[in-house]
């Protein structure tokens, strides 16, 4: 599609919302670019936002803090949205935690109407890399722990009042690494894919009780670039100058962080060392928060925050919805090409029926 036949954009200020009832919002990561740009249009809209914060990397990540800081700056100066908002320190890799803080949200407001599950991180490495040490190996359990069990710690503390109540939305935030795998983000794609099997199935247990659940899958980019990086020390045979010409997510994404490296240093955006060079690292484990410049940032989540809102408590929302054209075609183009390849091998599949 040529960019003069796109769709124009729908500004964020125009979005449909599904209903004019306040609801009570559960964002997981309120503090990440998303939930900041998120609790804004929901406390505009007359709704109440619990925003999950990590106390432990809160001061890590320059465009978190800065877009959850200015949200704060906002709610202490009126006084409407402050009896709407409520910050929860939590830990959501830990069970305990995720339970006083899911008890918080109801304490405070009564209800939870929408959960949204928007926690990630992304562990860069090829199977190799990721074997090297014990240490290495263990970023694999990590990964897991907060991609995987997170959300679902989250769940199963809310999962009591949800079904009480009879009503609720969950809205798991992934990315199409959910759908298409992505050389040397293999780990990241496998936490993905297997929080996306458990939702699917949990889906129809939740049913009976009203409770829908949705997963929103976003481009790569925005689950990489706005979540914490951990990228394991590379190996030569892994690299252009071993050969390699696989499109490895260390090679592709240290060309996009060139340039947002080039323009912050344009802006006069102090920086401690270039951020696409250690994507690189050889001899240790780099632990990456991208700092995006402010605008790259609000157009990079601006499609995604405009899916949330528009599907956050529909009464009959989508199972799963793919965010922005170039998601939607990558996407299209998978299933296109798994229903080629069972049409090749039909015969096969079917010769041992009985």
């Amino acid at each position: 599609m040529s960019q003069d036949d796109r769709p124009p954009a729908q500004p964020v200020s125009r979005i449909p919302f599904p209903t004019d009832q306040p609801r009570v919002w559960f964002l997981t990561s309120g503090n990440s670019p998303i939930g900041a740009s998120l609790a804004r249009h929901l406390l505009e809209h007359g709704d109440c936002v619990v925003a999950g914060v990590f106390p432990a990397e809160y001061n890590t990540s320059e465009s978190h803090k800065e877009d959850f800081e200015e949200l704060l700056k906002e709610v202490t100066s009126n006084q409407e949205y402050k009896s709407r908002f409520k910050v929860v320190s939590f830990d959501i890799r830990s069970v305990a935690d995720c339970q006083s803080a899911s008890a918080e949200a109801v304490q405070a407001f009564g209800r939870v109407d929408v959960v949204l599950l928007n926690n990630s991180e992304a562990l860069f490495g090829t199977l190799e890399e990721l074997a090297q040490t014990p240490r290495t190996q263990s970023l694999v359990t990590e990964q897991f722990q907060t991609n995987f069990f997170g959300p679902v710690n989250i769940i199963k503390a809310l999962l009591p009042t949800l079904r009480e109540q009879k009503n609720g939305h969950i809205l798991l935030h992934t990315g199409i690494t959910a759908h298409i795998g992505t050389p040397g983000l293999g780990i990241h794609c496998a936490s993905q894919w297997a929080i996306e099997g458990y939702c699917d199935s949990i889906a129809y247990e939740i049913a009976p009780f009203n409770i829908k659940l949705s997963i929103i899958q976003s481009n790569i980019e925005i689950a990489v670039l706005t979540h914490k990086l951990v990228v394991a020390p590379a190996m030569g045979a892994y690299t252009p100058a071993g050969d390699n010409n696989a499109p490895i997510a260390r090679k592709m994404f240290k060309g996009l962080l060139e340039k947002l490296d080039s323009a912050k240093t344009q802006e006069g955006i102090q920086q401690s060392g270039k951020v696409a060079e250690r994507l690189d690292t050889t001899g240790q484990i780099e632990i990456i928060w991208p700092s995006l410049p402010k605008e790259f940032r609000k157009s990079l989540i601006e499609e995604t925050v405009y899916a949330v809102l528009a599907i956050g408590g529909h009464e009959n929302p989508p199972a799963r919805h793919i965010v922005g054209l170039e998601g939607t075609a990558s996407v299209k183009e998978k299933l296109r090409t798994v229903s080629e390849e069972l049409e090749d091998f039909v015969d096969v599949s079917c010769a041992v029926d009985l």
